[in-house]
């Protein structure tokens, strides 16, 4: 009997212990964008965010060959619906459970994937979108929680909805004065109501890099965590960083509206390395290794010390993504777009980040402006115009990583990109007789300006390529024309 007492102790102790260490352990969340024209196969992303310690990932859209991945993989998975469906889940039931049962069921059935949430919705109540969101969000979460519920996931899977900071502000710019916007003051009630009553969370994004780069007078040391700038003092609460005091009004709009106790989520926060002058190497660095730091330690907020979970923004950079709010937009990654590390982090206990491997190029080659070609500036910029609508040129914004380089230069930075972009195609280098092939590496010495080595999809996409992920490509291929096309019409009216 003493035997039987001494071993239920033990294993009631390992169980306790295996439980906190389980907590402790959650390691780190990310974003994982897939707008890229040359992206890693989700294997390889996959492999990268456990080679990192992410345990968490959210998912922008039902992306099938980055769910398939995920599966069996030990990450938990958000997997998000775009603002474009809103109006079809909010008026049809029977378009939600359809949605679920081909994007969460099956998923969690067949492939084994992890999905603890659904985001309906990116920032649906986004002030630039002028309400045109705003009446299908919470019909679009009822009904998405009806067909999870009917699908028997209703314990499993929580919904949320992620929405940016805009929606809650402070008409005494201090953290205490925090409430929802008046506009949508209804509508958020009645999703924190509905959220609460079903055991889901609420997901904000939170970007302090924003904050600093829309404002000129904004304190830039207040934008990081281990900023001088001077506090901003709340009655007894003191603020040394812009994330901490955005938060906590967040928190105490949620105090004020009787959801003391709502679980918040940081669905996105982060900092981008190029595309315009605060979005570099060092700043990203200094912000995301604080950040890294606070969720080692769980360090919480003063007003909520308990950690919320963060999804760091983004994991990898993206070159297709739309650049409407900025050129910064494709460059958010922790990581390049072929998975090599931007910048040194300290992960805690030791651990630092690790670069992906298995990563197959195209061959060492550039497409530049020939040094026998003759600046004829209507040709050039028909050129550079043609190489920057198709290709990502946002380094060269001013500010950026590229934009120091000459006429010659810049020239050199948009053909070479069109050529990557293009698989180095025969023709991809052809520019009305401005342009030749190199095989001698031009970006700048030490300098943060490097001309790009496309990823070989041919090599790695021959047998782990789903048919599917082609028109998705596709539609990435269309949303980066038009955004590169306006990025193209702006360089050129600054030159």
């Amino acid at each position: 009997m003493g035997l039987q007492h001494f071993t239920a102790c033990v294993l009631l102790a390992l169980c306790i212990l295996s439980q906190g260490l389980a907590k402790g352990a959650n390691g780190f969340a990310c974003n994982w964008g897939t707008r890229l024209t040359h992206p890693l196969t989700p294997q390889i992303t996959v492999k990268l965010m456990k080679d990192n310690g992410f345990k968490q990932v959210k998912l922008f859209e039902a992306d099938p060959a980055a769910l398939k991945a995920l599966g069996n993989s030990g990450i938990q998975v958000m997997v998000g619906i775009p603002n474009d469906l809103l109006a079809t889940l909010a008026s049809n039931v029977d378009a939600a459970i359809a949605w679920v049962n081909q994007n969460v069921s099956s998923y969690i059935s067949k492939n084994g994937v992890d999905i603890r949430y659904v985001a309906v919705g990116n920032e649906a109540f986004l002030k630039t979108y002028n309400g045109r969101f705003v009446n299908s969000t919470f019909p679009a979460i009822q009904n998405i929680q009806a067909a999870l519920i009917k699908a028997g996931l209703g314990r499993q899977v929580k919904v949320t909805t992620p929405l940016n900071a805009d929606v809650y502000q402070s008409d005494s710019g201090l953290p205490s004065g925090g409430n929802f916007r008046p506009d949508i003051q209804d509508q958020m009630i009645s999703i924190i109501k509905f959220l609460s009553q079903n055991g889901g969370p609420l997901t904000f994004n939170i970007y302090p890099f924003l904050s600093l780069d829309a404002d000129p007078h904004f304190p830039k040391e207040f934008a990081f965590f281990d900023g001088s700038a001077a506090p901003v003092v709340d009655g007894s609460i003191t603020y040394t960083n812009v994330f901490d005091a955005n938060y906590d009004t967040l928190i105490t709009a949620l105090e004020k509206n009787g959801f003391s106790q709502m679980p918040v989520i940081i669905g996105e926060v982060g900092w981008p390395t190029d595309g315009t002058a605060n979005a570099n190497i060092k700043n990203a660095q200094r912000f995301n290794q604080g950040l890294i730091d606070r969720i080692v330690k769980r360090q919480g907020s003063p007003k909520r010390p308990s950690p919320p979970d963060i999804y760091l923004f983004g994991f990898i950079d993206e070159d297709a993504k739309s650049i409407e709010p900025g050129p910064f937009e494709r460059h958010w990654g922790v990581f390049n777009f072929d998975g090599s590390i931007k910048y040194p982090l300290n992960l805690g206990g030791g651990k630092q980040l690790v670069g992906a491997k298995g990563v197959r190029y195209l061959p060492k080659q550039w497409c530049v402006m020939s040094t026998q070609a003759n600046v004829d500036p209507n040709a050039l910029a028909e050129s550079m115009s043609k190489a920057c609508t198709y290709a990502d040129c946002t380094s060269l914004s001013p500010g950026s990583s590229c934009s120091g380089l000459d006429t010659r230069g810049n020239a050199s930075y948009a053909f070479n990109m069109y050529f990557q972009t293009m698989n180095q195609q025969k023709d991809a280098c052809n520019f009305n007789g401005l342009s030749v092939i190199t095989n001698i590496n031009p970006s700048p010495p030490q300098s943060s300006c490097k001309f790009e080595i496309m990823i070989d999809l041919g090599k790695h996409e021959k047998k782990s390529t789903p048919s599917s992920v082609a028109p998705e490509r596709k539609l990435h291929s269309m949303v980066m024309l038009v955004s590169s096309f306006i990025f193209t019409v702006m360089f050129l009216l600054c030159v």
